[in-house]
Formats: structure tokens, sequence, C-alpha cells
């Protein structure tokens, strides 16, 4: 590696704290900065692959995140009527291979937890623009700088992507969010399993245990329903009390678990997007995590391949001659496992949100199946688990 850096990170969400911690420890000088004005996690609760559980041991994190966390065995997925649609188990992967159900609170404190420069953080400073390539303009006119390497980690909705507008191949808002929200779990009865229920494409019903929750006592769960964007901004008491009535025919198991859901700010929106850069860097800029290669939610690999951005690219920094062998490394190492993802996730998510019904049918009748073949198993799971690298091998 050539020296120590002046490295600059803009956003810190998982991708910017993995970002910090692996920069930090091969002692480059990190300046981070944050728009919001408190430090704080932001969004649902996720799945921990494989892939994710093997960078986070790398940084020494494993245990506090096993204990935070709940161990999900597998994901299973029904229609309303109980015919099964998807069924899988981590351990048909590897023997003791799993998932991790999280929240957000959760790994965002272990992560913050073990950043010793965590005080010096820019809070409440927004970066809308670099100058002359290595120097950082914030919303005050301030500057800041110069960097010897920009890392541009300020997710899905990034700011600092349209400064290179035609390095960008795809950003497109999906036309499908969800609304989502937080549950005691002491009596849902499937600790170790992601659960779904499935009616048509429209309605989609997720059940995550996630563990413990910041500041809270006992176990929980992430509730999570599919709605229409364009539904959310007006998500309103009336549209609660037509959400609990849809649980209750879909799912009814579920309906007396919302009872803590009293007003329709209880729930929280997510909006997501399909974005693809034609190269993750430009000059000494680099994009991570989604504001690189923000992705629909249904394979679940947001968190995961923002924490193997930021191993990969530290990877690349210590093992180059220079920073721009170790941006152009970076790219190459992530190309295929990003463009299969992607990918999968573009052509998947029809089938599970959208206004295409006539494809549920052809869902829910094929995807058990295929699900039980061996070969397209196999594929199936290293999918799930985060581990696929190649279309066929």
């Amino acid at each position: 590696m050539q020296g120590r850096l002046r490295i600059a990170i803009v956003g810190y969400g998982t991708a910017g704290q993995a970002a910090a911690l692996f920069l930090s420890a091969q002692g480059h000088r990190l300046s981070i900065f944050e728009q919001a004005p408190v430090l704080g996690p932001v969004g649902a609760g996720f799945l921990l692959q494989p892939t994710g559980l093997g960078v986070l041991d790398r940084l020494g994190l494993s245990k506090p995140i096993l204990e935070r966390g709940q161990r999900i065995e597998r994901l299973y997925g029904a229609t309303p009527k109980g015919r099964s649609v998807m069924d899988m188990s981590y351990r048909d992967h590897a023997p003791d291979c799993f998932g991790l159900g999280l929240t957000r609170g959760s790994l965002f404190g272990v992560l913050h937890d073990a950043y010793a420069d965590a005080s010096e953080i820019a809070v409440g400073t927004r970066i809308d623009a670099i100058d002359s390539g290595d120097t950082l303009l914030d919303s005050e006119g301030r500057k800041h700088g110069p960097f010897d390497l920009i890392v541009v980690a300020d997710g899905a909705h990034s700011r600092l992507r349209g400064l290179h507008p035609n390095n960008i191949k795809r950003q497109k808002l999906y036309p499908w969010g969800a609304l989502w929200c937080l549950l005691p779990a002491e009596s849902w009865a499937y600790p170790d399993q992601l659960q779904q229920r499935y009616a048509g494409t429209r309605e989609m019903i997720g059940m995550l245990p996630v563990g413990q929750r910041t500041e809270h006592a006992g176990r929980w769960l992430t509730f999570y329903f599919s709605v229409p964007g364009e539904q959310l901004d007006h998500f309103d008491a009336a549209a609660l009390a037509q959400l609990r009535e849809r649980v209750a025919a879909l799912w009814p198991e579920v309906e007396p678990l919302l009872a803590t859901i009293a007003a329709p700010e209880q729930m929280h929106r997510a909006r997501y997007r399909d974005v693809l850069l034609r190269e993750p860097a430009q000059g000494k800029v680099v994009y991570i995590g989604d504001a690189a290669h923000a992705m629909s939610p249904q394979l679940g690999q947001g968190v995961n391949m923002a924490l193997l951005d930021a191993e990969t690219l530290a990877d690349a920094l210590a093992q180059s001659p220079s920073t721009d062998d170790a941006l152009m490394a970076y790219r190459d190492r992530r190309r295929a496992h990003l463009a299969i993802y992607q990918r999968l996730s573009r052509w998947l998510t029809p089938w599970f949100q959208s206004e295409r019904n006539s494809l549920a049918g052809v869902r829910d009748l094929g995807f058990g199946p295929l699900g039980r073949f061996a070969l397209t198993r196999g594929h199936m799971l290293r999918i799930l688990t985060g581990t696929k690298q190649s279309w066929w091998h």
C-alpha cells in the first residue's frame, strides 16, 4: 500500500460505518460526514446472511451481533390458503449455515460502539458537491479537504451520485414500497423462521424475528406489508383500519399482534430504488453500498452487499500500489457478484410486488417444485445466502 491516506466518508449508514472500521484499522486518517443532526439507524429489520456475518466476524463483532440478533433457520412463504410457494432451510446449503434477523438499531449500535473516533464525526453536515475532484462542499458553503479518496456511502437516494450523471446507467424508483413496524415476539410461533404470505402480486406480508431491540426489553419481530408507492404518502387512520382487515383475512394469526399499533404514525414507510452505475469509481471518488447499487429488498441483500463493499475496498487499498490501482481492483472484485444480484432482484421483484397479478399463478405453481429439484434448489440456496458468485457454477 502507498501509505497513510486522508479519506472522507460521506454517510454513516452500514456501508459508511463498516468502511470506517476497516480503513481506520489500516491507519488512514478519516473524516466522516453525516447529514442527520443525530447519529442513528434508518430502516426496517433485515436478514443478515452468511456473507455479511463473515464480514462482521472479520471485524471481531460476531459475539455482540449474535447476542442481539435472532438466528433464522428457514424461509417459508405460502398463499393465504396454505399452498407452499417458498421453503428453504439454511442447513440444506451447509451444515451450520444460518441467517440472522436483526434490527437496524442493533447493527448500528454494534458498529458505532466499535469505532473509536465516533465523537469526531461531523453530524448535521450535508455534502452537496465535490470541488476539483478531491474537496467536499457542504450546504453551508464550507470546504472540506482536499482528500486522497472520497468514499460516498450516502444511501439509495444519494445526493452525490447525481454529480456524475453520465455514470448513472439506471436510477429508477420502484413503484412499490412497504409499511413496516416492530412487534413483540413473545407469542409468535415461528421464532427461527422468516415467514411470508403472498396474495397475488399486490399483497405480501412478512414476519421476520429480529431479536433484541435497543432500549427495549424482550424479543421482537419486523412486520411488513407491500403497498403501492403512491399510497405511502396518504396512509391515514382509514388506511390503517383497512390494512388490519386485510391482515385478518390473509393471515389471521398475525392480526392480534397488531393490537399495539393504534395510529398510522406507528407504521414506517419505505421506498426503494433500482440503481446501477457504469463504474463505481470516478477519479478519487468511489461509491459503495446503496449509493452504488441500490436494489429491491426482495432478495434481502442490501446490508450484506454494503458490508462486502467496505471489506473489499479496504482489501484493495491494502494490496494495491496506488489508489487508482486499488479502485480498479475494487471494481473487478465486486462486479460479477453485484451484477448477478441486481439482475435477479430486477427479475424477481415483479413476481412478488407488481400489478402483474397473472404472474402469481405461475409463481405459486412453479416456485415450490423448483425448490425441490437438487439442481435448482442449490442455486436458490446460494441466492438466498448471498454466496452466488456466477450464473452456473
